[in-house]
Parts: structure tokens; C-alpha cells; sequence
């Protein structure tokens, strides 16, 4: 198991020790997720968003390899098992909010659970409620994922406070 931290921020902090680990996590906020959530995932290059992304992919039974959209822009990973879409999203190259609004996320977003990689200060325009995703990378390679809800789909929510290391490859 990881530690936790929770701040009076209403922010859960989770140590994820591995890539295993930081897919644990994804799963496990697939099952805390449906159809319009927003996920909005920030940290620097190398932190682990795209490994935690794919656990959220597994978790939700979606088809396809999760992958950097880098250079796509976007993805959209229809579900195998009736939920729904993964909309993996990378706004890295993107030039702001008017630039995202360009790929027509208002379009998949009701009916998916969108991801937003390199989300912060870009996508948070594109609902109310969001589950805002911050990952800090240590020199041991260890993650501090902090999970900050916002809007009244997440409040009450039980985010998870710690995850076992998963030791599967996607």
C-alpha cells in the first residue's frame, strides 16, 4: 500500500511508487468514473500522466493501446464493455483555451470521460466539474499524485487514498 495525505483543500495526495502503481491508480478512477468527467492531468514531461492514463483505459475496458497523443492531438478509445469513451487528449502543443476548443471536446465530452493531458490553465473551461490531476515526480522515480476535485459531481466523492502496485504492462 501508499501513503496519503489530505489537506484541508479538500485535495487527497497519493505516493505511487511505480508505474504499476500509477496504473493502479488509473483503475482504480475508472471505476469512480462515467460519462462526462473531465479529468485535467498536469506535472512535468516524464511524470507519469500517459502511464496513468493507461490504467484509467484498462479500467474502463476501452479498445486500443493508450498511448501519448502527442502528436495527434487526440484519441478516442470507444469502450469494449458498453461504458464509456476514453477521450485521451495531449494540449502540450497546444496555444491555449480558444486552441482547445478547436478539436470539439464539447462535442465527445458528455458521452466520455475525457483526459487532458498538460490540461492545467487550458481545459479547465471545459466544465464546471473536474477531477484536477497533479503529479509530482521524485528523484527515486516515486509519484505524489495529488487529486483535487472540483464542482458538484466530485464533492462527496471517495478519491482513493492508496493504491497496490499493479505489475501488468500495457
Amino acid at each position: 500500500m501508499t501513503d496519503v495525505t489530505t489537506t484541508a483543500n479538500a485535495s487527497t495526495a497519493v505516493t505511487a511508487a511505480t508505474d504499476g502503481a500509477m496504473r493502479a491508480l488509473g483503475r482504480a478512477l475508472a471505476g469512480l468514473s462515467r460519462a462526462g468527467d473531465l479529468l485535467i492531468l498536469s506535472g512535468p514531461l516524464g511524470a507519469g500522466k500517459t502511464t496513468l492514463t493507461q490504467g484509467l483505459g484498462r479500467g474502463l475496458g476501452v479498445r486500443g493501446s493508450v498511448t501519448s497523443p502527442t502528436f495527434v492531438i487526440s484519441r478516442v478509445h470507444p469502450s469494449l464493455v458498453g461504458g464509456p469513451s476514453l477521450v485521451h487528449v495531449d494540449a502540450y502543443r497546444l496555444g491555449g483555451p480558444d486552441e482547445i476548443d478547436d478539436i470539439d471536446l464539447d462535442m465527445t465530452l458528455p458521452d466520455s470521460v475525457t483526459v487532458v493531458e498538460w490540461g492545467e490553465g487550458v481545459a479547465e473551461g471545459l466544465s464546471d466539474d473536474r477531477l484536477e490531476i497533479r503529479i509530482e515526480r521524485h528523484a527515486d522515480d516515486s509519484r505524489t499524485v495529488h487529486l483535487t476535485p472540483v464542482g458538484r459531481r466530485w464533492a462527496g466523492v471517495a478519491l482513493p487514498v492508496a493504491v497496490d502496485d499493479e505489475n501488468t504492462e500495457d
